[in-house]
């Protein structure tokens, strides 16, 4: 169980213990404290209303994975310091406190897998330091596409909304905001964000953070700020897809899979980009059922891919497709950026579309180094990892 404490602690970090017990009121009493961490044990029981007395101090509160039941504290003062704010993957219910408008340094607000029951919050468009936001497998419900964030939520870089019953349209408003996966940010963040040093010690706030691609849960110590996702999918969204997507020129994963989605791809996500070929270890391609259209690229491995990767796609021409292009089709999409981005990252990226009610759009990015120096946008297909491993 959780020992009593000396008033005088600043950091109290405990995680991946075999913790159990409740998270007795005592903790409150630490007023020097500032950073909590107690994820990954077995605590249960009500998290202590006084835990928001401490919001003055503490920057950082993880107390993910556990069993906690209960309702979240409400009352979360002006002047709240924290930075960091995840609760996620424990048994919380009702709503999600208004008062974390409060918190205006926030940077990364995770609730994740819980029961809580509420319409989206709109009052985050008062956090414009918020860079992480994950609503995940909750019962969040409502439409999200009046949201007004003209002048807020525009650092965003990590938005996973899904495993919800959210409604109505795709959020066009919400999308032409995101300036930093949109258009220019990523010149003047540092590779590594949401960091903070207190004396020599330096802490990452989304250290730890589990990012799903490809149906596939990846945990990283510390993300990186070219890290953008975009998670919507299993929810109830409808309508059509809008163009604005086509220019989160930073977007490297983007999922919208399990909704009732109609309509086509706009022609900025609707083609397959020719750099594709340069993806050498490619060795299986699905881009079946989905509205695809131009040339198919040739050459190098697309040679290799039979029909069978293409089908659904009735606009797309060109090998292995008995459907020859018009000598004035437009060639296959290319994404060039300018090259003095991220110089310190190349990326090679993997890529799958699949389809459920509607027309789904699902797009993942896998994890290659590439050698183009370019970063692209929204690239989709499937890698046989069982040889990889192998070799």
């Amino acid at each position: 169980r959780i020992q009593t404490l000396p008033p005088s602690l600043q950091g109290y970090e405990v995680s991946y213990n075999n913790l159990i017990g409740t998270m007795a009121s005592s903790i409150c009493n630490l007023t020097s404290l500032t950073s909590l961490d107690l994820s990954k044990n077995n605590l249960d029981g009500a998290i202590p209303e006084c835990l928001e007395n401490l919001s003055s101090s503490l920057s950082t509160v993880d107390l993910g994975n556990n069993n906690f039941r209960g309702q979240i504290p409400e009352n979360f003062a002006k002047g709240c310091m924290l930075k960091s704010f995840r609760i996620n993957n424990n048994k919380l219910e009702g709503s999600l406190p208004r008062s974390l408008a409060n918190c205006k340094d926030l940077n990364l607000l995770h609730v994740g897998n819980n029961n809580l029951n509420d319409t989206f919050p709109n009052w985050l468009e008062n956090l414009d330091q918020l860079y992480v936001l994950i609503l995940s497998s909750n019962r969040f419900y409502g439409q999200i596409d009046s949201f007004d964030v003209a002048v807020s939520l525009t650092r965003l870089r990590i938005i996973d909304l899904s495993c919800n019953n959210f409604s109505g349209y795709l959020p066009t408003n919400f999308f032409e905001h995101l300036h930093a996966i949109r258009e220019g940010y990523e010149k003047k963040v540092e590779p590594k964000y949401m960091q903070q040093g207190f004396g020599k010690v330096f802490v990452n706030y989304a250290s730890g953070l589990s990012i799903t691609a490809k149906g596939l849960q990846k945990e990283f110590q510390i993300p990186l700020s070219i890290w953008t996702v975009i998670d919507l999918s299993s929810n109830q969204f409808s309508g059509e897809i809008p163009k604005i997507l086509g220019e989160l020129h930073l977007l490297i994963v983007l999922n919208l899979s399990h909704n009732c989605l109609i309509g086509p791809i706009s022609s900025s996500l609707g083609r397959i980009p020719t750099e594709l070929k340069n993806l050498g270890f490619l060795e299986v391609l699905n881009l079946s059922q989905n509205n695809l259209k131009g040339p198919i690229p040739q050459g190098k491995q697309f040679d290799t891919f039979t029909n069978g990767s293409y089908m659904g796609n009735l606009d797309l021409c060109g090998l292995p497709l008995s459907k020859s292009c018009d000598t004035n089709e437009e060639t296959p999409a290319k994404f060039d950026r300018d090259d003095d981005y991220s110089d310190e990252l190349n990326w090679k990226f993997s890529m799958l579309m699949g389809y459920g009610c509607g027309l789904v759009l699902r797009m993942s990015m896998g994890y290659i180094v590439f050698t183009t120096r370019k970063p692209w946008l929204i690239k989709i297909v499937e890698r046989v990892r069982q040889k990889c491993a192998k070799r």
